[in-house]
């Protein structure tokens, strides 16, 4: 299904009024703050979240999947359904594939399709946490920490094969995530397992192209409960720093025990130019991957204002790749990463607005009741105008899940694939 631009300035007609008023009103409010309203629009345009591949149809548990009518049917069709989100919000503009559940069978055609929906590709992920047809080593055990080296080679050859796709698509960064781990005490001898996993990565690494990054993301448990060989983000910046200065951190939100300061973390990595990609979801309990913002959206401003401290103040450390990373198995999932990136881009306008240099001022007076009105002011403002005068102004939609449903689109993409059609991987 395609979108075009008739059917969007038809539906923007319906809303424009309404949220000409409410920019007037706040944008007014903002400029008797001293704040460039057109530069905060501007930056707002600018931010990209990457879209997963696995992320376009219905996710699920270890306990089942409940398949989501019209899921897109390969490849092509993921790209597709992506285009469809980065036109009505424009700020869905790179997919970030999943590897072996989305190699291209067409290179050329692939680059074409992304070109035509103005996607960009991103990281690529590779996959060492499950068994594949036709293996002949198994990550029971685990892949690059296991003690088997064959297990160990298949795992490092895998990730740079994912190298090699990533290369011919244009991408320019990998992401490796480790199931590995124990459910039991003693399963595992914790150094053996480090060292192991320490060196695969400095094999993977130095396959890596000049001009790529490698992305080393951390998880508390799950699928092991017992211990996890990258457990948190001061083994993943150990082992960044052990492969070279190509390696990052990767932070995902639902990676973190509960109340983790997560602000706190990824201040600590963009001061020591380490933070190389973040992954955005939300949680109750742990790594639940919820729409974002839609269980601690304070939470999520109070991280946006540590990275965009970060990205203004810490030129050591290159600019992050922003990537959703939940899965869902009861919401349409386009409704479901249009609410995510409504959240993400608010939160992100919410913590521009933070007068940094006043809350200097208090934080060095130990005026703590100032600092923390501050940051409220900023978190108070409903800045969803400016999220929409950034669309409007690009030929988006004032308000894509509104714009999503008067379209029809889930009814289309039935009409188009089916009812019983079941996205690839997940």
């Amino acid at each position: 299904m395609k979108i075009d631009l008739n059917q969007l300035l038809d539906s923007n007609k319906n809303t424009k009024a309404s949220h000409q008023h409410s920019f007037n009103y706040l944008s007014e409010q903002l400029t008797q703050k001293g704040i460039d309203v057109n530069q905060l629009i501007q930056k707002i345009q600018d931010f990209q979240v990457a879209i997963p591949s696995w992320a376009l149809g219905a996710g699920g548990t270890r306990f089942g999947r409940f398949s989501f009518k019209g899921e897109p049917r390969s490849l092509e069709e993921k790209i597709e359904d992506i285009g469809i989100i980065h036109k009505l919000t424009n700020a869905a503009g790179a997919v970030s594939l999943h590897i072996p559940w989305d190699i291209p069978t067409d290179y050329l055609a692939i680059k074409e399709i992304a070109k035509t929906e103005g996607i960009l590709f991103d990281a690529v992920n590779s996959n060492t946490f499950q068994d594949q047809p036709g293996s002949k080593e198994s990550y029971k055990y685990g892949s690059l920490s296991n003690t088997n080296k064959n297990s160990r080679d298949q795992a490092i050859a895998h990730n740079i094969e994912v190298i090699k796709i990533g290369d011919k698509l244009g991408s320019k960064s990998l992401t490796v995530w480790l199931a590995d781990g124990s459910n039991f005490p003693g399963q595992t001898n914790f150094q053996h397992a480090l060292q192991h996993t320490e060196d695969s990565l400095k094999t993977i690494y130095k396959a890596l192209p000049e001009d790529w990054k490698l992305f080393i993301e951390y998880k508390p448990y799950e699928p092991n409960f017992y211990s996890t060989v990258i457990q948190d983000w001061g083994t993943s910046f150990m082992l960044a720093n052990a492969c070279g200065d190509k390696a990052y951190t990767l932070v995902d939100l639902g990676h973190h025990l509960p109340n983790s300061n997560i602000e706190q973390i990824v201040s600590t990595l963009m001061l020591k130019g380490k933070l190389g990609g973040f992954h955005f979801n939300d949680s109750k309990y742990g790594d639940d991957d919820l729409t974002v913002g839609s269980i601690k959206p304070y939470a999520l401003f109070l991280i946006f204002n540590s990275l965009v401290y970060g990205m203004e103040n810490n030129p050591q450390n290159p600019y992050p790749a922003w990537m959703i990373d939940a899965s869902h198995n009861i919401k349409d999932p386009l409704e479901d990463l249009i609410q995510s990136l409504e959240a993400i881009l608010e939160a992100y306008a919410k913590s521009l607005l933070i007068d940094q240099d006043k809350l200097k001022v208090a934080q060095n007076n130990h005026d703590i009741v100032q600092c923390q009105e501050i940051l409220q002011e900023a978190f108070r403002t409903d800045v969803r105008p400016l999220l929409e005068k950034a669309r409007l102004n690009v030929g988006a939609a004032i308000r894509p899940l509104e714009t999503y449903r008067n379209l029809n689109i889930r009814k289309n993409l039935i009409s188009e694939r089916g009812e019983n059609a079941v996205a690839t991987g997940l």
